[in-house]
């Protein structure tokens, strides 16, 4: 069935009615009988592979123009079939297009799915149909379409328009959209991010309650919710926070670009790693060939199902990049990085698994380690921290050559009952986050206060760190703790913590819950724009937080553009920030701040 087409205007379910009656869109999870439940598992079918591809392993398909359309939208309806509701399920799927052109192609993404050109550019590699995310298995609610990715394509959408109703860890990156996109499905949608994309019609963001566009171009932008956020985007819709909720930077400051796969013209397959950008605006890759370098296919070990933790930590002490091909890999050892521009870059949503404890990656405090399209998903065993960036005390100067974190996602429960007391530690200065989704699961497998354990998502102890698109999701302590200097945030997004039990549970000494994002007291410089925390304390609506955001009161802590939301009024948050702005509570849902101090 092309779902691209299929009619549109259905009834929201009516929890949602409910909701949007209550005056809010917020993200409330509302599940049908089996959401949030893994779907038996599927048999294991065989990859679509062009004939000249290197083996990326069983879950990798490589298409190639000369296919039959057949034989291509044959295995794309079937990865669909198998992935479209397989929220917590095992497999994991990458569907590759070497360039060229590629018509009446209906691509939906479903689960733990990423679609990539293999072009240097976008351009390259051209898709006459559609590549959308859907949220038919939810009843258009897109709340919950996490895990997956669309990147390095160029799409001509049939019907003129093209949509990606998604929410966390669903970035659209490096991609050219020759018509219109849409960001929701008529439902709720939560927040995700477009990055070094040009659209050459409208964005529409319907519903989406958060958005970061960071390096973007478009023809224009419709739609506002609670905090619309533009970073070096071109053509950025006028107007300022809160009224519209627009918060622009007109350049961003410094920037790397996720490295990706490709095929050069020789048919060599490469990685590109693109070169810092600083003060930019608009895509990397519009003028002409990106700063950057390629690394043939050799340099990297090929992380395969199977593969050991000491397989791949062997590969990594022979000087080896990493391409992780996607699987679920546990891990009876920590993946040790400790070489000066290592890449780690994983397909398909890759994803780490440690078991007894473990941490599941360490980075050493060197220059330029890129990693790339991963999940850390914590094991049942308690880990102190899921991975850590720089060790303690780590205190050298990268300015000139910055470790990068690209799409890195972290999980803990869900699945199963995972727990870490961290799941980022990152000491190393001057280290870009580009993307991260920081996620303590609120449904699902192995949920619940006593469960899946989690204290903090982010801890950044290293100085002139930069975070953009930063989403740290209902930990049971502070959610972020930044004792760092001279940090900056552009766009964060949080939800506090949906089920202590009672106000005894959640307490901070004598202070009602924890802030979202805590600045320490010895900090004296920091900035951050664009930032959003909501409360649903659905377990015991009478919880309180007193504030979202704490920060020391100086003149170098500055924070811009904040918004506090009670989601549909189930519990209160009583300042936005420090004791300033609010309260989010029953009486009035949302609470703005355009500026502090």
């Amino acid at each position: 069935m092309n779902l691209t087409h299929r009619r549109r205007g259905r009834a929201l379910p009516m929890g949602a009615a409910l909701a949007v009656a209550a005056g809010t869109l917020g993200l409330i999870t509302i599940q049908s009988a089996d959401a949030g439940q893994a779907p038996a598992k599927s048999e294991r079918t065989t990859a679509t592979v062009a004939a000249d591809a290197p083996d990326l392993g069983p879950n990798v398909d490589i298409f190639d123009p000369s296919m039959s359309h057949d034989t291509i939208q044959g295995r794309l309806d079937e990865v669909f079939k198998q992935q479209e509701t397989n929220q917590f399920g095992g497999e994991r799927r990458a569907l590759l297009f070497k360039p060229g052109s590629y018509d009446d192609v209906d691509a939906n993404i479903g689960f733990y799915t990423q679609i990539a050109g293999l072009g240097l550019s976008p351009d390259d590699t051209d898709i006459n149909g559609a590549v959308h995310a859907e949220a038919d298995w939810f009843q258009g609610n897109a709340t919950q379409n996490f895990w997956r990715g669309a990147e390095n394509l160029a799409v001509t959408p049939k019907a003129g328009e093209d949509r990606w109703a998604v929410s966390q860890a669903a970035p659209y990156r490096r991609m050219h959209l020759k018509g219109d996109l849409r960001l929701d499905d008529g439902g709720w949608s939560s927040g995700g991010l477009l990055a070094d994309t040009k659209v050459d019609g409208r964005v529409d963001s319907g519903s989406q309650q958060q958005w970061l566009s960071r390096n973007t171009d478009w023809g224009g932008w419709q739609g506002s919710n609670w905090n619309m956020v533009f970073v070096g985007a071109k053509n950025a819709p006028a107007g300022n926070f809160p009224n519209p909720p627009y918060t622009r930077v007109d350049q961003t400051p410094v920037s790397r670009e996720k490295p990706f796969l490709y095929v050069d013209e020789g048919d060599a397959y490469k990685v590109f790693v693109p070169g810092v950008r600083k003060d930019s605006s608009g895509t990397s890759w519009s003028g002409g060939a990106p700063a950057g370098e390629s690394l043939p296919i050799d340099d990297f070990y090929i992380v395969k199902p199977g593969a050991s933790a000491s397989d791949i930590n062997g590969a990594l002490a022979d000087g080896k990049n990493l391409l992780v091909t996607p699987g679920v890999y546990h891990l009876d050892q920590t993946l040790k990085v400790t070489r000066p521009d290592t890449v780690v870059l994983g397909l398909g949503l890759a994803t780490f698994i440690p078991d007894g404890g473990l941490t599941a990656m360490t980075v050493a405090d060197v220059d330029g380690v890129k990693v790339a399209g991963v999940l850390f998903d914590a094991g049942t065993e308690n880990s102190d921290t899921l991975m850590e960036v720089g060790g303690e005390g780590a205190n050298a100067d990268h300015a000139a050559n910055p470790t990068s974190l690209h799409d890195v996602y972290f999980r803990v429960g869900g699945a199963a009952a995972g727990k870490a007391t961290k799941s980022l530690v990152v000491n190393s200065s001057d280290v870009i986050g580009d993307h991260t989704w920081i996620w303590r699961a609120d449904h699902g497998d192995g949920v619940g206060w006593n469960t899946n354990t989690a204290d903090t998502g982010l801890v950044v102890n290293g100085d002139d760190v930069t975070m953009y698109g930063l989403f740290v999701e209902h930990y049971q302590k502070h959610q972020t703790i930044w004792n760092g200097e001279g940090g900056r945030t552009y766009f964060y997004q949080n939800e506090m913590p949906y089920d202590p039990p009672d106000q005894a549970a959640w307490m901070n000494g004598g202070t009602k819950g924890y802030a979202a994002y805590k600045v320490a007291d010895s900090v004296t410089q920091h900035e951050a724009w664009g930032l959003g925390s909501y409360c649903f304390f659905n377990v015991n609506k009478s919880v309180a937080a007193e504030h979202a955001f704490e920060v020391p009161q100086r003149e170098g802590v500055r924070f811009h553009d904040m918004v506090t939301v009670s989601l549909g009024g189930t519990g209160t948050i009583h300042h936005v920030i420090n004791g300033t702005g609010g309260p989010s509570d029953a009486q009035n849902n949302v609470a703005n701040l355009a500026s502090y101090p």
